[in-house]
């Protein structure tokens, strides 16, 4: 019977992916001549479970190249080799090197083998390995003065197979070291009414030409030495046709070989994962799974349990007569589903919730090779890495994040003498700090950098058409221009700026998680750039508000303050904007009304109330007829289920049923084309002027 493994693919692919995550950020820990042993062994163990998991799939590509990096890793935790900076940035690069390997495998692509065969090159030159001479040692090995041979007895216990371990799979590595003969005993297999097929009956006895050497046989049988009685004892002389006979006992009865290797074996076939495309674009895979505390789990059950008690209350009372009793017996068990409800939903959300230590923990890696290429020194800090975070914004957060982290390397950081000339450490900082903040999460990159020069800044605006010479900006917002398409300061382009994305582009990610980014700045002191996101996608707290015969829900996240409209207050710029005078701002007021082409929608501003909300530092207000409740409201998405609607986020469903829509305060404010501050129009505020002139 033969098992499909294919089924196994994607917990190998996961447990790989968290091994080569584990080799990173050991390898980063390590400094060259101080090894630490215990990080050694830890790296070396993660590299060889992916080899060993390769192996058993038939993912020859990535077992073979991690066998040489192994090579490597052994000899340096045996002390054979001392370690060197360029031992770790060639480890490091090997550990990319499998991230492809594995994610091309993962998406069911033929591997691509250029980079692997390079690396491969790199570490036979550091170990000292002639490739030419090994393929001479190959051909002629049946004649090799320098090899052994090995006898080696090998009895698993019967619960082998319940540990994962496979031992065809130990045999096929047996084979790869030398010259291999192996006969299989079967005087404990049980009948066939009481054989269980997930017990191991079977022993075997090998003999073993090799030139690698004892402890090379010991690898091979490494993580199953305490699930099986393991004897190896060297044979001396050479391979011969007349094997020792094993020996013969009461309890243990030689058979005829059942298998032989090399020669009489079938070899066992690579297993490959298979498409019907197999053109198929390969794509950076996501995770599909979320690895859950088990505290977590037990407090769903018991919400389930709750929940079950109270549904066989309210059955209970159903089938009662209707008295004033069991009606306020009724209405304190729905109060009671209710809080359950209430109860399980808060638990089912912290099961996405992750550590945002999943995406600082990248950082580490970015940060130095960054930093090599720059040629500067810099200290990474990270702060609140165990701060929460829904595991979806934690996946789209990533990459905005990388982007602002090499801007402050980059752009931020001085080298280490203009560091001198200031005064300052050579060693440059990154601090990366995330912290609860309300309903939301916050997180701060900051450095201790040369700040935005605004000067400059503003030169550039002007000069990409940006802005007009006319502008008359805060220091504030001329940092916010950085955040303009087509905007940078870079003379000359690099692979690290002035190309790809830009900062537009991070800040429009950041805003289609409903967030924000903002930019502070000190000339010689630094920058820090300020995200602001809720805890999760799925749930918003919001705002339901009442336009003509419907109702809209504004995020909470969004608005500053509800208040009714002072007319002595309202200015009238250009034919169709007023704006409100509220403590020394001016507030444009957008009816929604006009906006979604609602009729029978209270038009006087005396009448109405005005609902002020702030995205991208710009505040505007929104007329509405009537404040409903407050509630949290699960997300749909509007464009998945009918097509993107300008102006709207998404949808949800009341607990009348009916569908309501939920406001994006950014597409509004270009739905009704405001300009923002910095633009070349004038700002609300010199228009006013005008008007009242």
């Amino acid at each position: 019977m033969s098992i499909d493994l294919s089924q196994f693919f994607e917990v190998f692919f996961e447990e790989s992916f968290e091994g080569l995550d584990t080799m990173e950020a050991e390898l980063l820990n390590l400094v060259p001549g101080e090894e630490d042993l215990e990080t050694i062994n830890t790296i070396f163990r993660a590299a060889h479970s992916i080899k060993g998991g390769s192996g058993t799939f038939g993912f020859s590509s990535v077992s073979d190249f991690t066998h040489v990096l192994e090579t490597l890793l052994d000899q340096i935790r045996q002390g054979e080799r001392t370690l060197t900076t360029e031992h770790v940035n060639l480890l490091l690069k090997a550990v990319d090197c499998l991230r492809s390997l594995l994610a091309g495998l993962q998406a069911e692509q033929e591997p691509d083998l250029t980079e692997a065969d390079t690396l491969r090159a790199q570490f036979e030159e550091v170990l000292g390995i002639n490739s030419t001479t090994q393929e001479s040692n190959i051909q002629t090995s049946d004649s090799q003065s320098d090899s052994d041979t090995y006898q080696i007895d090998f009895k698993p216990h019967h619960h082998l197979f319940k540990t994962g371990n496979e031992p065809l799979i130990m045999i096929s590595e047996l084979e790869q070291l030398g010259e291999l003969d192996t006969t299989v005993f079967y005087d404990e297999v049980p009948e066939i009414t009481n054989l269980s097929s997930d017990e191991c009956f079977l022993h075997w006895r090998f003999f073993l030409n090799t030139s690698h050497g004892e402890s090379a046989i010991k690898e091979v049988f490494e993580w199953v030495e305490d699930d099986a009685d393991i004897t190896i004892e060297l044979c001396g002389g050479l391979f011969t046709d007349e094997l020792p006979a094993p020996e013969n006992d009461s309890s243990t009865v030689a058979q005829e070989p059942l298998i032989q290797e090399p020669k009489q074996a079938e070899q066992a076939k690579p297993i490959k994962p298979t498409s019907a495309n197999t053109n198929k674009k390969s794509t950076t895979p996501e995770s599909t799974s979320i690895r859950v505390g088990i505290d977590k789990v037990d407090s769903l059950i018991n919400m389930v349990g709750e929940l079950v008690i109270t549904q066989a209350m309210l059955n209970q009372l159903s089938e009662q007569d209707i008295t004033p009793a069991t009606i306020t017996a009724l209405q304190e068990g729905l109060a009671q589903l209710a809080h359950n409800t209430r109860d399980l939903q808060e638990n089912v959300m912290r099961i996405r919730m992750l550590p945002i230590n999943f995406v600082f923990s990248r950082f580490p890696r970015l940060v130095r090779d960054i930093a090599q290429k720059l040629n500067k020194q810099v200290e990474l800090k990270l702060i609140g890495e165990q701060t929460e975070l829904d595991k979806t914004v934690m996946e789209k957060i990533s990459d905005p994040m990388v982007h602002l982290v090499r801007n402050s390397l980059d752009h931020g950081l001085e080298t280490v003498d203009k560091r001198l000339q200031a005064g300052k450490d050579p060693v440059g900082t990154v601090t990366l700090n995330a912290f609860h903040q309300g309903g939301n999460i916050v997180i701060e990159i900051m450095d201790d950098g040369q700040g935005l020069n605004t000067k400059k800044i503003q030169e550039k605006a002007i000069a990409n058409g940006l802005i007009s010479a006319d502008n008359h900006l805060s220091n504030e917002e001329i940092n916010e221009l950085i955040f303009m398409p087509g905007f940078s300061t870079m003379d000359e382009v690099s692979d690290l700026s002035g190309r790809g994305v830009g900062m537009d582009v991070v800040k429009r990610n950041i805003q289609s998680l409903n967030g924000s980014v903002e930019v502070t700045s000190a000339p010689g002191v630094g920058s820090t750039f300020t995200i602001r996101l809720p805890l999760t996608l799925a749930i918003l707290d919001g705002q339901l508000v009442k336009v003509a015969q419907h109702t809209y829900i504004i995020p909470l996240i969004s608005i500053v303050e509800s208040l009714q409209i002072d007319i002595a207050k309202v200015s009238r710029v250009g034919k169709n904007l007023d704006v409100l005078r509220l403590r020394d701002e001016y507030i444009p007021i957008l009816r929604l009304y006009d906006i979604f082409n609602h009729d029978n929608a209270i038009e006087s501003l005396d009448k109405t109330l005005l609902v002020v909300v702030e995205t991208d530092n710009q505040k505007v207000g929104l007329l509405v007829d009537d404040l409903l409740s407050q509630q949290q409201v699960v997300i749909k998405s509007l464009e998945a289920n009918y097509q993107k609607v300008d102006g709207i986020s998404g949808a949800t469903i009341l607990g009348d049923g009916r569908v309501s829509l939920i406001v994006d305060i950014s597409g509004l404010i270009k739905l009704s084309g405001l300009k923002k501050p910095g633009s070349q129009e004038l700002s609300i505020e010199s228009q006013v002027a005008l008007e009242a002139l």
